[in-house]
């Protein structure tokens, strides 16, 4: 006998949000919510479930706002986070992914990994023994769009409940705000475009997409998003225009047109994008609601977003990038520390 195993009960991870129910994806909402009160506001925690416990944050992309989320929420919870980049460790250079995801698993509580192909977190995840939490692949992006939920959760709230100086997000469910909702996406068929179509539909919010000739989605993230559309009530819908998908829309999504990768191809971007800058003129003529707001998840280029629309008091782009940290750790708390939502 050359080595021994012991059977573990498989942990859960979180992929996608196409994996979870619309219950479970408000419950992560409202607890990083509750997160937000207790930490920002109140300040009176004591607890610390992670002590003594560890995270491996393994990246092979660059990353800004999830690193400092996952490593503040980490630290938040009492463990440590540690920052394991692709110059780092052997990953793709001595050692397979399968091996990696074996051995760091058995020294860690859970992994958060941003990776390139969508192929290598399903591997990931099927090879390790504790939570694997997806930063970012080329097929979806999870934490951003919990994030983005939440996002607009404390829009619609305080929109329906006047503007105050105090926060009073915590006091409504998501489940009262989000349904009935439209979202406008001018853009990349990318993966944060393909996150949205798994998420929002299925708790109640309409997709209206805006992408150029030739850019379209996975045909299973389409049939995703039109199945829980049709469950919730919601709509899904796709177009070429710009002011066609912004019609009615209560908010106003976009990404970058060149991601991580595509730098080569950005000449060749620009010139399909033309038009499909966000600005007011575009909301105006495409007959946005009055009070639609605009959302980015960073980092934003100018011809995305102009700076009128970006620097407004429509943009949520800031309190977006905070609730990063909210949603990453309302995942960590329910997968990692309490074994499952």
């Amino acid at each position: 006998m050359t080595g021994y195993s012991t059977k573990q009960a498989k942990p859960q991870h979180f992929i996608t949000t196409a994996d979870f129910t619309a219950d479970q994806l408000l419950e992560f909402v409202n607890r990083a919510i509750q997160f937000k009160v207790e930490s920002k506001y109140k300040k009176d925690r004591t607890e610390r479930p992670m002590t003594g416990k560890s995270m491996a944050v393994l990246f092979s992309k660059r990353s800004t706002r999830t690193r400092v989320a996952t490593e503040t929420a980490v630290a938040y919870l009492g463990g440590h986070a540690m920052f394991l980049g692709s110059q780092d460790i052997q990953l793709g250079v001595n050692e397979s992914l399968l091996d990696t995801s074996r051995v760091i698993s058995s020294m860690v509580d859970g992994i958060m990994a941003r990776v390139g192909k969508h192929q290598e977190i399903e591997l990931l995840a099927q090879e390790s023994t504790v939570p694997v939490i997806n930063a970012l692949s080329d097929k979806y992006h999870p934490t951003q769009i919990l994030a983005d939920l939440m996002t607009i959760h404390e829009y619609i709230h305080h929109r329906q409940n006047g503007v105050s100086d105090q926060y009073t997000a915590h006091t409504q469910h998501p489940r009262e705000t989000l349904k009935g909702l439209k979202v406008a996406w001018v853009g990349d068929a990318n993966n944060i475009l393909q996150e949205i179509l798994v998420a929002f539909p299925k708790v109640g919010i309409s997709v209206a997409a805006a992408a150029p000739p030739g850019y379209v989605c996975d045909d299973d993230v389409v049939a995703i998003a039109k199945a829980d559309a049709e469950k919730s009530g919601a709509t899904v819908s796709f177009t070429t225009k710009p002011e066609e998908a912004i019609k009615d829309a209560d908010i106003i999504v976009t990404d970058t047109w060149v991601s991580m990768g595509q730098e080569d191809e950005k000449a060749k971007r620009l010139r399909e994008f033309a038009g499909y800058q966000v600005t007011m003129d575009l909301a105006k003529r495409g007959g946005a609601k009055p009070d639609w707001a605009f959302m980015h998840c960073l980092p934003r280029k100018p011809e995305e977003v102009d700076d009128e629309v970006f620097y407004s008091d429509r943009s949520l782009v800031f309190p977006e990038a905070e609730n990063r940290k909210w949603t990453i750790l309302a995942v960590i708390d329910a997968l990692v520390v309490k074994g499952g939502i």
